[in-house]
């Protein structure tokens, strides 16, 4: 992951469409077919992996929840995640 900050640039073409640098495509460690998200906050823009961004937004949702479940160590929570893989299988 690119740690220190730098600027490029893209020409917007006709139909809205841009190419994504090389440099800005690396940092954001995406290639030819993955997805970008869009994020507009305040006038400015930030594109971000969407598999990346997917799983920050999915880790801020369930921050707690195993707390509030009762869970209170790693071990636990494994345990329960093996036992309903096990549901799982036999359904």
């Amino acid at each position: 992951m690119q740690t220190r900050p730098f600027v490029d640039n893209a020409k917007v073409m006709a139909k809205g469409q841009i190419t994504i640098p090389k440099d800005i495509r690396e940092a954001l460690g995406v290639s030819s077919g993955d997805r970008v998200t869009f994020i507009v906050e305040n006038g400015s823009v930030r594109m971000v992996n969407s598999a990346v961004y997917a799983m920050q937004v999915l880790q801020r949702e369930m921050a707690g929840e195993a707390e509030r479940a009762g869970l209170t160590s790693d071990e636990e929570v494994m345990a329960l995640v093996h036992e309903l893989r096990s549901e799982d299988d036999k359904a």
